[in-house]
């Protein structure tokens, strides 16, 4: 008796999982071929303007959820970029489209030695919703200026790019708001 009335059950439990199983297969893969587009703005950026849009274009191998693109003259970025003689910082995302964050790529740490490019895709890190892991090892890019001088790894590793990827995802974790917080990339 018990068999008779466990089987059915499970059979449409299984049906059941393997329909969620599809909608979220479907759901990733069509996130993958939309992704969330945020525009940078590195016009004040100075002398970091060229590595800022190598910074851009490792984010953009790295991650499929979301893609920064320049902005046209005139449009609202999300994402401003400017070049001062502060110590690097930015706001911490996930930046939203319509939403706004900035990034300073200070001078101050490209004249104690520390890699541009590292600099540069670590603050766009923090833009897509990255907080600082220090102290951390070289192969962490968020890890920043812990990795020290002579890291020049500019490439997030599989965790840092699975955390943006949930941030700019589909459901809840793709929905959460960035906080403004400002960090600045210091020791």
């Amino acid at each position: 008796m018990l068999r008779r009335v466990l089987t059915p059950l499970l059979v449409a439990l299984s049906a059941l999982a393997l329909t969620l199983a599809g909608t979220v297969t479907a759901s990733a893969a069509e996130q993958s071929q939309n992704p969330t587009v945020l525009y940078y703005d590195s016009s004040q950026a100075a002398e970091f303007t060229s590595v800022v849009a190598s910074a851009v274009d490792v984010w953009n191998s790295s991650v499929d959820n979301v893609r920064l693109e320049p902005a046209s003259a005139g449009q609202r970025a999300e994402i401003r970029v400017i070049a001062d003689d502060g110590w690097p910082r930015a706001h911490l995302g996930p930046v939203r489209p319509g939403g706004q964050v900035t990034v300073w790529m200070g001078r101050q740490g490209t004249a104690e030695g520390h890699d541009p490019l590292r600099i540069a895709a670590h603050e766009l890190g923090h833009s897509l919703g990255l907080p600082d892991a220090k102290p951390g090892p070289c192969s962490s890019l968020m890890s920043g200026s812990t990795g020290g001088v002579g890291c020049t790894n500019a490439q997030p590793n599989a965790s840092e790019q699975a955390r943006v990827e949930a941030n700019y995802g589909g459901g809840l974790a793709g929905q959460q708001v960035a906080d403004g917080q400002l960090l600045v990339d210091r020791h």
